[in-house]
């Protein structure tokens, strides 16, 4: 146990430390300040503007940003889908792949456009290297860049005043794209490479192995796909087993190198935020809140999962227990912090089973999406979603003190505040809408691989991780089917433009107020004050939410395995 919290706590310092110099980069890239890659990347840049036709000096209001970004996400959405069913007709396919079923294309597009990167098929078996290569790891890229843009936009709309634009949507993408996720892909991939992460265009393998069968061993391009699927808070793995895959994550280095990755645009952001809007302390603020939300729930799942089944435990037999549907060559710690990690953040990469979880243990992952992925985030998602929560929380504090709520000088009035509940609630509506209808269907319930309230828990699950953007799954629900793919699907979207279009919405309509001076009245959202607040109105509002659904799944299993009881 003293080795985990010593990991623990070298994990979040050092996701911090590095966290800061990268925010700092990234307010620099999209400041248009002067980077140690503008000599390769300026000519580039210049060059895509020319071949794309983009006028890079015209700026956009919210809505032209929006339109611009759902037609890039829609394009997307487009080509994945019909790459994947002229698969068998196309190149680097060395394993004979043919056309993926029409139902989990759509699925299998729509998931990696939003990044969520939920997988309802087996990499190795269903996608060749051209789909991976052309396909999956192209939208990681843009989907991760495009959740980074719309954080950069909202905080210009907080930051500006009197004006209409919040920059150009194409010229931040190219910009995340070139200066930010390329460079630290291309060196994490190769660091990923002499760790024993594969990347080839072999052939797979056929080998006997010592006890005289033969085994197939998938191939593949491999470290290129890790390391902006990391990095991108993407999650979606090559091989079906995810990181718990040795082509994947081969070493006790590299699963730690990964779950860095994982966090530190997220926690970047925080200090690009508090840079680009002039006041740092802002920054430390959001950061500080989903620190101590982190904190609590490494805490709460660490805690189960070492305990296991206390009945067991109360037999002597705690450890085999404990190590069900853990990564053997990890152990609880390091399985226990990838599973917080990954749903802190949208990431969905997994390298233990969260079905195997103990019933709290299992708890965690599931509220850590449903409260909105705002503990750290997908990049990008975690700080606007964060933002969307900060507007909630200054409102009610305008309410008790009887001012009118503001927030760095911005009056927040009914059309943020509006925006802001749509945010918030449409996510939460699509996991409990969507739940709902599959328990009382024959299709949702039948894909269900145990009964009783795991059943139920699979099935928030399931949708929590699409409407969250996670990916991530109980991996108790057979999900290849007509009813999930399409239902998924719909979660996906909502789920994903349903909070970026009010957060655009919202930084135009901050981005035309003018700046008010702060007065004798009005509340500091600087001081120790304010991340308790915070954090309060995220768990009081994912409590309101979702403890109903939690008390009929997670919650009563616990007390069931206290009982002793099985279903």
């Amino acid at each position: 146990m003293t080795q985990d919290l010593l990991l623990f706590l070298i994990y979040i310092s050092l996701f911090l430390i590095l966290g800061y110099f990268l925010g700092k980069y990234m307010a620099k890239v999209f400041n248009k300040e002067k980077t140690i890659f503008d000599p390769i990347m300026l000519p580039l840049e210049k060059m895509i503007y020319r071949l794309a036709g983009i006028n890079p000096e015209k700026e956009m209001n919210w809505k032209e940003y929006s339109k611009s970004l759902l037609l890039i996400n829609a394009m997307g959405i487009g080509l994945l889908f019909v790459l994947q069913l002229i698969q068998g007709f196309l190149p680097l396919n060395p394993q004979g792949f043919g056309m993926v079923k029409p139902d989990l294309a759509f699925n299998t597009a729509v998931s990696f456009v939003t990044n969520t990167n939920w997988q309802a098929y087996s990499g190795e078996s269903t996608l060749s290297y051209f789909t991976q290569m052309t396909g999956m790891t192209v939208q990681n890229f843009l989907s991760a860049a495009t959740g980074i843009v719309v954080a950069i936009a909202l905080i210009r709309g907080i930051a500006r005043h009197q004006v209409k634009d919040i920059g150009n949507f194409w010229v931040d993408l190219t910009r995340c794209t070139l200066w930010i996720l390329l460079p630290i892909s291309f060196v994490f991939a190769l660091v990923l490479v002499s760790q024993g992460v594969i990347q080839n265009l072999s052939p797979y393998l056929t080998l006997e192995n010592i006890e005289g069968f033969k085994q197939t061993l998938a191939m593949g391009p491999v470290a290129s796909q890790e390391a902006i699927k990391q990095f991108g808070t993407n999650g979606g793995g090559f091989f079906n087993a995810n990181s718990a895959h040795p082509f994947e994550n081969p070493t006790a280095l590299s699963n730690f190198l990964e779950l860095l990755a994982v966090l530190v645009i997220p926690a970047g952001l925080t200090f690009t935020f508090g840079r680009m809007v002039g006041n740092k302390k802002q920054g430390y603020v959001i950061l500080g809140t989903m620190l101590i939300l982190f904190v609590l729930f490494l805490g709460i799942c660490y805690t189960a999962e070492i305990a296991g089944n206390p009945l067991l435990t109360a037999q002597g037999i705690s450890q085999p227990t404990a190590m069900e549907g853990k990564e053997v060559r990890f152990g609880i710690g390091q399985s226990s912090l990838f599973a917080v990690v990954t749903t802190a953040a949208s990431c969905g990469a997994v390298n233990n089973m969260h079905d195997s979880l103990t019933p709290l243990g299992g708890l965690v992952p599931m509220v850590q999406i449903m409260l909105g992925e705002v503990v750290f985030g997908g990049v990008g998602s975690g700080l606007y979603g964060m933002l969307m929560f900060v507007i909630l929380t200054v409102f009610i504090i305008g309410l008790m003190v009887g001012r009118t709520p503001e927030y760095l000088g911005k009056k927040i009035e009914s059309p943020e505040m509006k925006m802001a509940i749509f945010a918030v609630l449409i996510p939460s509506i699509t996991i409990l809408l969507g739940s709902a209808i599959a328990v009382v269907t024959k299709d949702g319930v039948s894909s269900i691989l145990n009964p009783g309230p795991h059943g139920l828990s699979e099935i928030l699950y399931g949708f929590a991780s699409a409407a969250g953007n996670n990916g991530s799954a109980f991996a108790g629900l057979s999900a290849n089917t007509l009813f999930y793919n399409i239902s998924l699907a719909i979660a996906m979207l909502l789920g994903r433009f349903g909070v970026i279009i009010p957060a655009l919405a919202i930084a135009g309509s901050l981005a035309a107020k003018k700046t008010i001076p702060q007065g004798p009245g009005t509340f500091q959202t600087t001081g120790v004050i304010f991340p308790i607040l915070l954090t309060g109105t995220v768990l009081l509002v994912g409590a309101l939410t979702f403890f109903p659904a939690l008390s009929l799944g997670p919650i009563v299993e616990y007390f069931l395995m206290l009982a002793g009881r099985t279903f």
